[in-house]
């Protein structure tokens, strides 16, 4: 999620309310306890009361408005029976149909815009049987509700902590789930929420690659913002996804791979793999064609917030570790200086 700064200019108006409510106490501790108050009062908005929603479905009918056959064409990719199709919603983001089609049911993860989402479930004549939701954002959430009225057997999938629309079934680290012949595990993920979940899907029962549908915790050449957490939680969470096999397919939750290839310039102007990738993005978005999937193996050669152990990135940031820091610590320094430049890179 790129967060609604035009919140922001919304609590001038909303203070006056504020000061004559009960809210007050709320937004004083808010304000005492945050280094960037306005923004966590922002944000506390937009995840917590109806403004959030508001956005969103702001948000959402734009996008259908300016983007009617989505912001992004692409190719379902099919294994043997087993198809994955990214839906192209809101104006950057991708919610994934899963399915299996010798059974003819189907998976979604993170369906932001459920009428796009119902009208593919149509067009491939299946049965919604899950909803997989990485976090609690409504551009990741959104349609959860709609869907499961559309769907009353379909179960919503995620972790109790980030407060997920229309949640029935909680998980936990490594929790397993299984709609026909998929098998899918979750993976704790927090950093960007409190209860971010990331999902991988098992391919060997087809002979595939897996598939990790990474929400907002890992993009192309990029990773999410820290939300809800610290730079240590956040690499702990990397960790888990750089750990996983070098064919892993990646299915990020937005198209960013094109700004996220310029930051990594930045921080290393002499990576050659950045460089053939960020070619062949350009080619890609000059057709507005969808850059998912990546792969885990490739991520690791040219996604900084992947190379937290990179001498080469310390050397670009100027960082040393301390005589005193482990390596784990100094990583997580590493991290936090990269997602703070990555910050003021999308203000510029």
């Amino acid at each position: 999620m790129e967060f609604p700064y035009w919140i922001i200019i919304l609590l001038f108006t909303a203070s006056v309310v504020f000061v004559f409510s009960p809210w007050r106490k709320l937004v004083y501790r808010l304000m005492a306890r945050s280094e960037k108050p306005l923004f966590r009062i922002a944000y506390t908005l937009y995840t917590r009361t109806r403004l959030g929603y508001m956005y969103y479905k702001r948000q959402m009918k734009r996008a259908r408005e300016h983007y009617p056959s989505g912001h992004s064409s692409s190719q379902p990719m099919e294994f043997n029976g087993l198809k994955i199709i990214p839906v192209s919603v809101l104006s950057d983001n991708y919610s994934y149909l899963v399915i299996d089609t010798a059974s003819s049911v189907a998976v979604v993860v993170d369906p932001a815009d459920p009428q796009k989402v119902q009208a593919v479930l149509e067009d491939e004549k299946v049965r919604l049987e899950a909803i997989l939701c990485t976090h609690k954002h409504w551009d990741h959430s959104g349609g959860n509700k709609e869907l499961r009225r559309l769907h009353s057997s379909c179960r919503v999938y995620g972790n109790a902590a980030d407060n997920i629309p229309g949640l029935t079934h909680p998980l936990s680290h490594k929790d397993s789930i299984t709609v026909g012949r998929m098998n899918f595990r979750a993976l704790f993920t927090p950093g960007h929420t409190v209860g971010h979940m990331i999902y991988l899907l098992d391919g060997q029962t087809v002979g595939a690659p897996a598939s990790l549908f990474s929400g907002d915790l890992v993009f192309l050449s990029g990773c999410g913002r820290m939300f809800e957490g610290n730079p240590s939680t956040m690499l702990s969470s990397l960790d888990i996804v750089a750990s996983l096999s070098d064919n892993t397919l990646l299915w990020p939750g937005h198209e960013y791979a094109e700004d996220n290839l310029l930051f990594a310039a930045e921080v290393e102007p002499c990576n050659t793999v950045r460089e053939n990738k960020y070619q062949w993005v350009l080619q890609q978005r000059s057709q507005k064609l969808c850059t998912s999937p990546s792969t885990i193996g490739e991520e690791r050669q040219y996604n900084p917030f992947l190379r937290s152990h990179s001498a080469e990135l310390h050397l670009a940031l100027g960082l040393q570790q301390f005589q005193d820091e482990d390596w784990t610590q100094f990583r997580a320094r590493v991290l936090e200086e990269l997602r703070k430049r990555k910050d003021l890179y999308n203000r510029r």
